[in-house]
């Protein structure tokens, strides 16, 4: 098994460095800019965070994104992250919230992977993505992510960059974008992880079917 698991890895790594080389001209489809991303998403009302600084963004190398904090009447409160990638084959990747959240400060406390039922109108049926507890100080989240491209969610990163690779000999694309989803967790509450996950769900199932006019299928 580990063996096999070597192989893989090795074929990936390779597959890789070729997507990087590659000289063909990519075409990513049109698509809609985040800057008309709506900011009422259901009972989610939405307000933009400050730009991030060119330096942030420099790291990140996203060519397009919205981050936002929504609100429900309840107060309830989500914030929403996507960093869209027209493309992938000079060195510009997308950085998996593993690493990015301890380098804020935030310790991850929890990892399992979560099932969502995406809206019926959607056409995609369940979803999985990346479940995260993480702490920093007496402050706690819950963060929900997944890989998305071509109309495909993938919670898994070495798949994303297995898809990558063969979207990029296949289709000629290497296009794709993070979505990342993080709650509160209020400490007042015994049941406030349960109720952050509720209501992260709930933003996840108002938000998605908005998505493909973002992320080209």
């Amino acid at each position: 098994m580990l063996n096999r698991a070597i192989v893989l890895s090795v074929t990936l790594l390779c597959g890789a460095a070729a997507v990087v080389r590659a000289n063909r001209p990519e075409q990513a489809p049109p698509r809609v800019s985040f800057d008309q991303f709506p900011s009422q998403l259901g009972s989610w009302s939405g307000q933009a965070l400050p730009p991030m600084e060119n330096k942030v963004l420099g790291v990140l190398g996203v060519d397009d994104y919205v981050n936002r904090v929504y609100a429900r009447p309840d107060h309830a409160v989500a914030g929403l992250y996507i960093g869209y990638y027209k493309s992938q084959r000079q060195g510009d990747s997308i950085h998996s919230p593993q690493n990015c959240l301890p380098g804020s400060g935030w310790e991850p406390l929890e990892r399992s992977d979560l099932t969502i039922a995406a809206p019926v109108s959607t056409g995609v049926g369940d979803i999985s993505v990346n479940r995260y507890l993480i702490q920093k100080g007496l402050d706690r989240q819950l963060v929900l992510y997944w890989y998305q491209s071509h109309g495909r969610v993938v919670a898994s990163e070495y798949w994303s960059k297995f898809f990558l690779v063969r979207d990029a000999i296949r289709l000629n694309r290497t296009d794709a974008a993070l979505v990342r989803v993080i709650v509160p967790i209020a400490n007042s509450e015994d049941d406030g992880e349960t109720r952050a996950q509720g209501q992260a769900i709930d933003f996840v199932k108002t938000m998605f079917p908005q998505l493909s006019k973002y992320l080209p299928a």
